[in-house]
């Protein structure tokens, strides 16, 4: 991979950075980067034949004419717009209707912002992973504080004027990572492919983020085959990054595709990040979301599939890189099959349901599990406990939101033990205001649609791992109504 390069891929950019950002104004404008988002931004121009097109010649765009709007842009950081035709004469082309080449930035700026922006710093040959906050200072605040000020110069310069209300809207990244090669002790020869994708060390995120899912609902269900679907596919490794997720007491190893870069990045609001001390060790599972081609074709009736390799003691998830598996349902649930795959096969039950621990004013506490299939009303029985039960309750702990496990201790006591740190919600089922609590650390997908979710950290990884003698169960049915038979609590 180059030092330093863009990716735009839909409706997300990708800046892979391997040693210095763009530190001057004219040093980014002038880069292949600035050029890569500018031509971008005039074709989309030029599909609708945009009036913003007149600041060219004709408005026809040439590569002559993109180079010369380039060189006028860099001297307008500078300098005033009645200076800049003395240096360069064909700048007097786009400053010949002002207000049209400032509605040209100005769309420009905002055209840039309308991405989904990750940076991906490779931390190979320099152990950034050693100076995480350092480097994302050098980064992703330099960008934003660099295109901002570059942004407001020039339409200062256009314009002649400055703004009496300045309002400091992102500009450079949203999420940012510092990669690093990881020589996972995988046991089979087919997973040794893997260690060519880099593996994400930490993270930095500017909640609230707002991104757009390809698809906003999850359909068909997860197979168990009896291929590894490893064997039957090679990836391309710069196209894949890898989260090593803590999932309860396990470690998955998910590899995402660059098609699927926001649903990837946005696991850091629902499973802990994995340590050196457990990379050191074999996984229990790897998930790539986002094989290539038809590679999983044929081998179900759903191509969502996964498979249990004895010989080499690891679980392998599978989903192809079609868009229609575009939703972050699909991410949480096959990682969560893994899971409980695993623990039924150690003799243990997982649960799908609502963990919490409860304690009372006057010091009385229980640890209840609410049980019951999707839509049942777990997580809103959670929120209704929150707004009703308030003066009652000391404290409300959750240990899992949607998922866990249970293992009997020596005495026979049922042990809950949680999977997320976070909670995967739709914004429907939440109480109003409640989730404008929560904006501050908040990823909201597709909100302006049917099935709008919310991703936001609810507990610590401590609490989910620390195993909870569970005091009440409830279950949750939704399958009969309430009658003179059939009370609404049993």
């Amino acid at each position: 991979m180059q030092k330093s390069s863009l990716r735009i891929v839909g409706n997300k950019a990708v800046l892979y950075i391997r040693e210095r950002m763009c530190e001057t104004a004219e040093e980014m404008l002038e880069s292949n980067k600035f050029r890569i988002v500018l031509e971008h931004c005039l074709g989309q121009l030029e599909k609708r034949n945009s009036p913003l097109l007149g600041v060219f010649e004709k408005s026809q765009v040439t590569d002559e004419g993109v180079n010369n709007i380039i060189r006028t842009l860099i001297l307008l950081e500078k300098y005033e717009n009645k200076v800049v035709p003395h240096i360069f004469g064909e700048s007097s082309l786009f400053l010949r209707d002002k207000q049209l080449l400032n509605n040209f930035v100005e769309y420009l700026y905002d055209y840039w912002r309308h991405f989904d922006r990750f940076i991906i710093n490779d931390s190979e040959g320099d152990r950034l992973d050693k100076r995480p906050y350092r480097t994302f200072n050098e980064t992703i605040e330099h960008l934003t504080h660099l295109i901002r000020t570059v942004y407001r110069h020039i339409q200062e310069n256009i314009t002649g004027s400055r703004p009496t209300v300045y309002r400091q809207v992102p500009a450079g990244a949203e999420m940012a990572v510092i990669s690093l090669p990881k020589n996972i002790s995988y046991k089979g020869e087919v997973y040794r492919k893997l260690n060519n994708i880099p593996v994400i060390r930490q993270m930095l995120i500017y909640p609230p983020l707002v991104i757009q899912q390809p698809m906003n609902k999850r359909t068909g269900q997860f197979r168990k085959i009896r291929k590894n679907p490893l064997n039957l596919f090679e990836l391309n490794t710069e196209e894949y990054l890898c989260y090593p997720a803590r999932v309860g007491k396990l470690v998955i190893l998910v590899y995402f595709h660059l098609n699927f870069f926001e649903l990837g990045f946005s696991l850091c609001n629902l499973f802990e990040l994995a340590g050196d001390e457990q990379l050191n060790e074999k996984p229990d599972a790897v998930f790539i979301y986002g094989v290539p081609g038809n590679s999983l074709d044929g081998l179900s009736d759903y191509a969502t599939v996964f498979y249990e390799d004895k010989e080499n003691d690891i679980y392998i998830g599978a989903i192809p890189d079609n868009l229609e598996f575009g939703y972050f349902g699909y991410l949480k649930k096959m990682i969560l099959t893994l899971h409980n795959s695993i623990v039924m096969r150690s003799g243990n039950m997982p649960f799908h349901g609502a963990l919490v621990k409860i304690l009372l004013q006057g010091n009385k506490e229980a640890t209840v599990l609410m049980m019951g299939d999707t839509g049942a009303g777990k997580s809103e029985t959670l929120e209704a406990l929150r707004v009703l039960g308030g003066k009652y309750i000391r404290e409300l702990t959750i240990i899992a939101d949607d998922m866990g496990s249970i293992v009997l201790d020596a005495n026979g006591n049922p042990i809950g033990y949680g999977t997320e740190i976070g909670a995967f919600l739709r914004l429907d089922d939440l109480q109003p205001g409640y989730a404008f609590g929560h904006l501050d650390r908040s990823i909201i997908m597709n909100p302006s649609q049917v099935n709008a979710r919310i991703v936001f950290p609810i507990t610590n990884f401590g609490t989910i791992v620390k195993g909870h003698k569970i005091d009440i169960i409830l279950y949750a049915n939704n399958y009969e109504e309430i009658d003179s038979n059939h009370p609404v609590i049993e």
